[in-house]
C-alpha cells in the first residue's frame, strides 16, 4: 500500500509540477546567482586591472566628502576585516589609484584620497552586479523586500555562514 501511495504522489508531482520545487531547484539558483558573480569579478579583473571589492573602496572614496577618507571608515563601509583593507588601499596604491596622506593636524591618522586615474577607472567601468540589483529591488515593496530578507537569512542560517565577514554589497575574491 505505501508503494502504491507513494507511487501515487510522485505521478501526481509530475503532472502537476507547478506545485513542486525540490531544493535541487534551489541549489541552482543559489548556483546561478554565484556563477554570475564570479564571472562579472573574473571580466573585471581582466578588462580593467582591479576587483571588484577594489572598487567599491574607490566608489566609497568617490562618494565621500573631498573624495577622501579614513580606513577605518573604509573597513566599516565594506564590513571586511582589517588586514583585507589594508591589503584592498595596498594594491589600489600601487595602481596609483589611491594614495595616502597623514591627516592635516593629526600625523597619526592617514586620509586615503582617490587620484585622478582612480576617478578616471570608476567612469570607464559598467554597472556592477550589485548596482543593477539595487535598482531593481526599489521597485519593490517593503514587505517584498522583508520576505526576501527572511529567506536569505534562513539560508545563511541554513548553510551556518553568519559569521563570514562580507560586504553590504554584491563582490567575490577579495
Amino acid at each position: 500500500m505505501d508503494k502504491l501511495l507513494s507511487l501515487y504522489v510522485k505521478t501526481y508531482h509530475k503532472f502537476y509540477q507547478f506545485d513542486v520545487m525540490d531544493s535541487t531547484d534551489i541549489l541552482i539558483n543559489i548556483r546561478k546567482i554565484v556563477r554570475s558573480i564570479n564571472l562579472e569579478s573574473k571580466r573585471i579583473q581582466k578588462d580593467y586591472g582591479v576587483s571588484i571589492p577594489q572598487i567599491l573602496c574607490l566608489n566609497f572614496l568617490h562618494n565621500s566628502p573631498n573624495f577622501q577618507s579614513t580606513q577605518g571608515a573604509i573597513k566599516k563601509f565594506l564590513n571586511l576585516n582589517s588586514s583585507t583593507v589594508s591589503g584592498i588601499i595596498h594594491r589600489l596604491e600601487r595602481k596609483g589609484l589611491i594614495a595616502r596622506l597623514p591627516k592635516t593636524g593629526d600625523k597619526r591618522v592617514t586620509n586615503v584620497i582617490l587620484t585622478a586615474v582612480g576617478e578616471n577607472l570608476l567612469n570607464n567601468i559598467p554597472p556592477l552586479l550589485h548596482d543593477r540589483l539595487s535598482k531593481k529591488l526599489e521597485n519593490y515593496e517593503e514587505g517584498e523586500l522583508r520576505n526576501i530578507e527572511t529567506v536569505l537569512n534562513q539560508l545563511v542560517d541554513i548553510l551556518q555562514i553568519s559569521d563570514i565577514d562580507a560586504s553590504p554589497l554584491i563582490a567575490d575574491d577579495i
